[in-house]
């Protein structure tokens, strides 16, 4: 789910959307939660949000700052997919660029029960019925599968099939969707390794500690392509039940803001301005095996 910032360049992600079977065009978002209710034009009129600070929006994310959803781990550029779409959704709740302030978020602190500081938290969080219970979520901004990576000298980097990888030592960054399809949908022999952040993880998928890693598509192809070019992406795998896996913003339990930040999201998911910062920051889909 994240790697180590370095400078991003955008051709680099020829490879990095979601693959052809996957997720590139923005699907119907989740729904979120019903006490939110619908929001007006009006109601969310700027002025009236009840913001962290009277004029100015809070954003969270986690420290370092990954690439390709942040570029040179600097939230504030603009420049990155997540850093993007926060600043697209900061112009359609009426805040300028020079009104959003940035804070540092753990990624498990996002999400956690508690009172938030921020007004949204933006880090490739997944939406999850269990998650909700603690926090608020947008609609998905972001459809994304996850993947395995491997080094390609590695007994598993030719696995084509789930099967295949049952014997390997797979490892993650804890409380993510990504140790989730390692326990639920992989279901190795070996325990899982799991990390505090992918950097620890992409570290010991270098050494040796592991035999292969699972994050996020998008991810797993900056990885292999500018972090650990001995790697490959050895495949995606399909959505559980036909749900589709998305991103969302999240939000403090019974925010006033959730139903003006869904209607933001919505808004640019149907102008097109979502597709449109997704095809520059992570490019065209291109074939990654599904993993049966």
């Amino acid at each position: 789910m994240h790697i180590s910032p370095r400078r991003y360049v955008p051709v680099l992600f020829a490879a990095a959307a979601v693959a052809v079977a996957g997720c590139a065009p923005q699907a119907t978002p989740e729904p979120t939660d019903k006490a939110a209710g619908p929001a007006s034009a009006a109601a969310c009129a700027k002025g009236k949000l009840a913001t962290t600070v009277k004029g100015q929006l809070t954003v969270g994310t986690d420290k370092p700052a990954y690439a390709p959803w942040f570029v040179d781990d600097d939230p504030a550029s603009g420049k990155g997919f997540e850093s993007a779409v926060a600043y697209a959704v900061a112009t359609s709740l009426g805040y300028a660029k020079d009104q959003v302030v940035w804070q540092t978020v753990p990624f498990n602190s996002s999400f956690a029960p508690g009172e938030k500081k921020f007004d949204f938290d933006i880090n490739q969080i997944s939406i999850s019925a269990e998650r909700k219970q603690a926090a608020d979520f947008s609609s998905g901004y972001y459809d994304v599968r996850q993947a395995v990576i491997a080094l390609k000298n590695s007994p598993y980097a030719n696995a084509t099939s789930i099967a295949d990888l049952k014997g390997a030592k797979l490892g993650a960054q804890v409380s993510t969707t990504s140790l989730d399809t390692i326990n639920d949908i992989i279901k190795p022999k070996q325990q899982p390794a799991v990390f505090q952040k992918n950097d620890f993880a992409k570290s010991a998928l270098r050494n040796g500690q592991v035999d292969a890693i699972v994050v996020d598509l998008p991810t797993g192809f900056y990885i292999t392509s500018s972090e650990v070019p001995d790697a490959k992406v050895v495949g995606q795998f399909k959505n559980s039940a036909g749900t589709a896996e998305q991103f969302g913003l999240v939000l403090d339990k019974g925010s006033k803001l959730t139903s003006c930040v869904t209607r933001a999201v919505d808004g640019l998911r149907e102008d097109g301005t979502l597709a449109a910062i997704e095809k520059k920051w992570l490019s065209e889909a291109v074939n990654a095996p599904v993993l049966k």
